[in-house]
């Protein structure tokens, strides 16, 4: 499956301010019936969004219509439990491009940059500036330059670099998932194959 190409996004953030975010929290068991990688973002954070009868919670940041973006802020240790990569699918399907935090889990990193997603990590006290940033202007624009790998708050020009594996910058900066890369590089594996059948022939 193949994603948009991903450069520059300049957006306003979504807040969550909280630890230890797990993928149970981020899409509840009971939502992943489904094989495709499409209709997860509506039940995003099911059971903290809406109560037992289905009503939207008004505390939830993403409830809260000053706040949007393509850019979700949250706390150190945000992706940790299972390794469900329906957690990336439904962050992503409900319309974040990038999830920023001082620390993620693993496997969930690693599930993110697969699905399109960009896990930027920054340190503490930066993450506490743009936490501050959004509870200042919730309108306050970020900028996310993936070539250049820098996380920016336009208001004030701070800035900071985040680190990320530059096959996966290569395939978030072409929109292409793994087997979206060996699809397009099947004329080089059969003309390769070629060559190595011919070598062994002489």
């Amino acid at each position: 499956m193949s994603y948009d190409k991903f450069t520059v996004i300049q957006s306003p953030a979504v807040p969550l301010p909280v630890e230890n975010v797990d993928t149970d929290q981020i899409i509840p068991a009971r939502f992943l019936k489904a094989v495709e990688r499409k209709g997860f973002g509506e039940n995003l954070f099911r059971d903290w969004r809406y109560d037992t009868s289905g009503q939207p919670i008004p505390g939830f940041p993403l409830n809260n219509p000053a706040w949007s973006g393509k850019i979700l802020v949250a706390g150190k240790n945000f992706g940790s439990g299972s390794s469900r990569e329906h957690a990336a699918w439904a962050i992503y399907d409900y319309g974040f491009r990038v999830v920023v935090s001082s620390f993620f889990a693993d496997i969930f990193k690693g599930n993110a940059l697969n699905n399109g997603l960009l896990p930027v990590v920054v340190e503490p006290r930066f993450l506490e500036k743009i936490f501050r940033e959004i509870e200042n202007d919730p309108r306050a624009l970020f900028e996310v330059n993936l070539p250049e790998q820098r996380f920016t708050l336009l208001r004030s020009g701070e800035t900071t670099g985040f680190e990320i594996n530059p096959w996966k910058k290569y395939c978030l900066l072409n929109g292409l998932d793994d087997m979206d890369y060996l699809v397009n590089s099947r004329k080089k594996i059969e003309d390769f194959e070629k060559l190595t059948a011919n070598k062994e022939i002489k």
